[in-house]
């Protein structure tokens, strides 16, 4: 049974020490930006990747060579609706020599599946322990992000300017991409001509507010599907904003769960369209793409009448 807390553990040749002396080495593996001293009992340090994660932590265990606990005293998330998940959490390293070896777990005593984040984090803490802090201990070097250098796959979507929205689901690959190319079920309009093979064209049209051309020019089955528009008419904005955009799904399964990335390149915050296309397309992908995955079919999300 998974435990409902986030844990993971490395094991190492090198001594507790050396494990010890890494781990408090944040800037070393975890940010580039940390901010204040993460060396200390009692310290307070911040730690942010641009407006993405930012959050405030106390060092409230510090054993030397046997133990590490932070707790979050402040959090703010730019992708979720709850904006201080990780608020009250505590972030345990526990270090125990075994044999010749040393064995590091880590734990996020609060980081539990039903929080958004979950997926999210738990990929990034996978990759910060099992690559970067591992790589600080064994070779002296970390993998930690910075300012314009994202680490994560997850960071790198989400620091874009390009509109993203990302879900896991239960389902496998093959059900993500049958649902998302039946475009009619999920995105809530009139869908003219076709959406299935590489090539197709068709149509969106929402009442006299929103028009536009879609071509299929790539098309991996299972992974990855891109529009590109090639005409938009849009009522409330510069009418031809999303003209020469492109409409992105990548499908990847991620620790027996399905990654739904949804990325609509060139939809910046510049375009004035920005704030109600950015709503509309998350509550596309996490409602009713979402719903049609997970219940086969798809949510009224604009209150007209489905399709």
């Amino acid at each position: 049974m998974k435990a409902s807390n986030f844990t993971t553990t490395i094991v190492v040749d090198h001594s507790p020490e050396e494990v010890f002396n890494a781990v408090n080495n944040v800037r070393g593996w975890w940010s580039e930006e940390i901010e204040g001293n993460t060396q200390k009992l009692n310290e307070e340090w911040r730690y942010h990747y641009q407006d993405v994660h930012v959050c405030k932590l106390k060092i409230v265990e510090f054993v030397p060579n046997e133990k590490v606990v932070w707790e979050v005293l402040d959090n703010h998330f730019s992708f979720t609706k709850d904006k201080e998940e990780w608020k009250g959490n505590t972030i345990v390293f526990e270090i125990t020599e075994i044999g010749d070896k040393t064995q590091l777990q880590f734990t996020q005593v609060g980081l539990v599946p039903t929080y958004e984040c979950y997926d999210i984090c738990e990929n990034a803490w996978n990759t910060y322990i099992h690559q970067s802090l591992y790589k600080l201990i064994t070779t002296g070097k970390g993998e930690p992000n910075g300012k314009d250098k994202p680490q994560t796959e997850d960071e790198k979507a989400l620091s874009s300017t390009n509109f993203t929205s990302t879900f896991f689901v239960n389902q496998t690959p093959a059900e993500v991409f049958n649902a998302i190319m039946n475009v009619g079920a999920w995105w809530q309009g009139e869908i003219k001509g076709s959406t299935k093979n590489l090539g197709d064209e068709f149509d969106y049209q929402m009442n006299d507010v929103h028009f536009s051309r879609q071509k299929l020019v790539e098309l991996i089955p299972n992974e990855k599907v891109v529009w590109l528009v090639t005409d938009s008419k849009l009522s409330f904005s510069n009418q031809t904003e999303w003209t020469g955009t492109k409409i992105v799904f990548e499908i990847k399964e991620i620790n027996n769960k399905t990654q739904v990335r949804f990325t609509h390149e060139g939809l910046v915050p510049t375009f004035e369209c920005y704030e109600n296309c950015s709503w509309a397309w998350g509550a596309l992908m996490q409602e009713s793409l979402f719903s049609l995955i997970t219940t086969g079919k798809g949510t009224n999300v604009f209150g007209a009448k489905e399709n």
